[in-house]
């Protein structure tokens, strides 16, 4: 089996790669789609919501987490309380259904769809990454479409995420993480049953 994350910043062109992966055959796991399922009312996920954040906040903020909130829309603070509930539900939910995959067709290709893939450390997880990069000026445009929000609003939801650059030696470097993958022979050994 191989895993393979898919990442990129916000309108990159990631569901278009990710569309041409499945018709090749891929399995797909959406990270926005688990998202979405874990903060439908009454789940486990959505009563910790309710705790942390109160029943009128919460239900602004689980909205705007349906609705693939983009990092500007909500305080900092606010964001990274919610990452911490829901990140560690959404990987959780990922390993239960590359488990699932792996038992029924061992030798899949396992595509995992997550925008924040490299900000959390969970590409770490995969076999490979794809990182789909389009230039500021691309995203913006996309984005004032998908959204009817014109020019101004779509600029508002900057920072963009996934912030990667290229380096000069042709890898990728995070602001915060520094470099990011490593040639095959530096990283983690995954388990022989693979």
């Amino acid at each position: 089996m191989l895993v393979v994350g898919l990442t990129g910043g916000v309108a990159s062109g990631k569901t278009t790669v990710s569309q041409i992966l499945q018709q090749e055959g891929a399995y797909l796991i959406d990270a926005d789609h688990i998202a979405r399922e874990l903060v439908q009312p009454h789940t486990p996920t959505w009563s910790e919501l309710i705790r942390a954040f109160g029943k009128r906040s919460s239900k602004r903020t689980i909205r705007l987490t349906a609705k693939r909130w983009p990092p500007g829309l909500l305080q900092s603070q606010k964001r990274r309380q919610l990452e911490e509930i829901l990140h560690p539900q959404i990987s959780k939910e990922i390993d239960r259904r590359i488990e699932e995959i792996r038992k029924k067709d061992p030798e899949a290709v396992v595509v995992v769809d997550a925008a924040l893939l490299v900000e959390t450390g969970s590409y770490r997880r995969m076999d490979r990454l794809i990182v789909v990069t389009a230039t500021e000026s691309q995203q913006m445009e996309r984005l004032g479409k998908r959204t009817g929000a014109a020019q101004k609003e779509a600029e508002e939801s900057s920072p963009l995420r996934c912030p990667l650059r290229r380096t000069e030696s042709g890898g990728l470097h995070h602001p915060q993480r520094g470099r990011v993958g490593k040639r095959r022979s530096e990283g983690r050994k995954r388990s022989s049953k693979n």
